[in-house]
């Protein structure tokens, strides 16, 4: 059973607004076993929205739309939706009890144009709208070879369409289709290539069952991979994936740092937590991200100290106590000048462990010594300091990320799991 999902407004199409709601509609349709076919966006234009309607149909049992439902002149849903489905807009008492209820509530009266909201397609159902003055419009058109195709429009307001699409059109939409079970589990790794992982891990890849798949996503300094199964029975196809995910853990630990929605900052603020230790960051090609990462956990206060943003010679030399001789021999990137740093802050800051990174994050700077990505990062714990060098890329904003991760990563390892 396919879906459909078509996204109105003009405001998408020329990147003044993210088009997030796609993404949410389409990841609640999937873990309620419905398979999003297509996403369509279209502007506020009626032939072009009665365009992709028709195509949708073809394609799809189930089109939802959202957008372009307002009480504004730019917003022609409902006029195109009932030129669609050859029908009229006539007043509806119960949406205009709720306009008037919203507005009460927010000590503003009904306008004519606030009243307007309460007109709908005559062949329409409408569905509640708890949170706004837009109802949602579900409408069944028979298919030339039976059944019928169901079109649900709801408003573009994020915050209102996920009311709608949670509370009632899902739950509609599972009493009419029988959908099988999927179960979803995303594996984190780090350190690794999406290449070097697929070939670490192809024999178990190829094994998987036929109803279980993987898919990759990489993303910059990390990759997930997700598995998802489907099947008719709920416990059996978790604990068939979870068998999967035992057997990839122990074929790759070294790369494994967390599952689903994990991040490496919480599951170090866990672990520093569980052993009442401390953390302090000394900064430079990552410009305090790393700082930001880990104060971004409710409850860092009780292991972050702080950070030192050492973006100059002067300040790595001045404030971190940087040797004036490491600097001019070796260069700030280097394993000794960031050793130093990580060294000296754990001794400043008073803390049992201390991150510290310097590196060439580009466009510029780079030398055939030292090219544009060259990294080192260095981690001070209470059994001494270790470092690590790096080459990343070319793109800054990818190199800033990498190293971020990486140094997490690092720290990660060298904290002991509480037993």
């Amino acid at each position: 059973m396919n879906v459909e999902i078509i996204n109105i407004g003009d405001e998408l199409l020329i990147g003044q607004v993210v088009n997030t709601n796609a993404a949410w509609m389409a990841e609640q349709l999937n873990l309620s076993g419905f398979r999003v076919y297509q996403f369509t966006v279209v502007n506020d234009l009626q032939d072009h929205i009665l365009e992709a309607l028709a195509e949708a149909e073809h394609r799809a049992e189930v089109v939802l739309i959202s957008g372009g439902i307002g009480p504004t002149r730019d917003d022609i849903t409902k006029h195109t939706l009932c030129k669609y489905f050859n029908t009229r807009l006539v007043f509806n008492e119960d949406a205009f009890r709720d306009v008037e209820e919203i507005f009460a509530r927010r000590g503003y009266p009904v306008t004519e144009l606030n009243r307007q909201q309460a007109l709908l397609p005559e062949n329409c159902t409408g569905i509640p709208n708890k949170l706004g003055t837009a109802r949602g419009m579900w409408f069944e058109k028979p298919r030339p070879g039976g059944g019928s195709t169901i079109f649900v429009s709801m408003p573009g307001v994020p915050f209102e369409m996920k009311a709608m699409m949670t509370g009632e059109v899902i739950p509609r939409l599972k009493q009419i289709f029988k959908t099988p079970f999927l179960y979803h589990k995303t594996i984190l790794t780090q350190g690794v290539g999406e290449s070097f992982l697929a070939a670490q891990i192809e024999e178990w890849e190829n094994a998987l069952p036929s109803h279980i798949k993987l898919a990759y996503l990489p993303q910059p300094g990390m990759v997930r991979l997700r598995l998802t199964g489907e099947g008719s029975d709920e416990d059996i196809l978790k604990q068939q994936v979870e068998s999967e995910v035992l057997k990839l853990t122990k074929l790759i630990p070294e790369y494994i740092f967390g599952y689903d929605d994990q991040t490496l900052e919480s599951i170090i603020g866990k672990l520093l937590t569980e052993k009442h230790a401390t953390i302090a960051t000394a900064e430079s090609c990552t410009g305090g991200t790393i700082a930001q990462m880990l104060t971004a956990v409710p409850g860092s206060s009780a292991y972050f100290k702080g950070s030192v943003v050492a973006y100059s010679n002067e300040i790595k030399e001045r404030i971190l106590g940087v040797n004036a001789e490491s600097l001019e021999k070796y260069g700030a990137v280097s394993e000794q000048v960031v050793t130093e740093m990580a060294v000296s802050l754990q001794a400043k800051f008073n803390t049992d462990y201390a991150i510290a990174t310097s590196g060439i994050a580009g466009p510029d700077g780079g030398t055939p010594e030292k090219p544009v990505g060259t990294t080192w990062i260095a981690v001070a714990s209470p059994g001494g300091v270790y470092a690590m060098h790096y080459l990343f890329g070319d793109s800054r904003e990818r190199n800033i990320r990498r190293t971020a991760l990486q140094a997490l990563n690092l720290l990660r390892k060298k904290l002991p799991v509480a037993q």
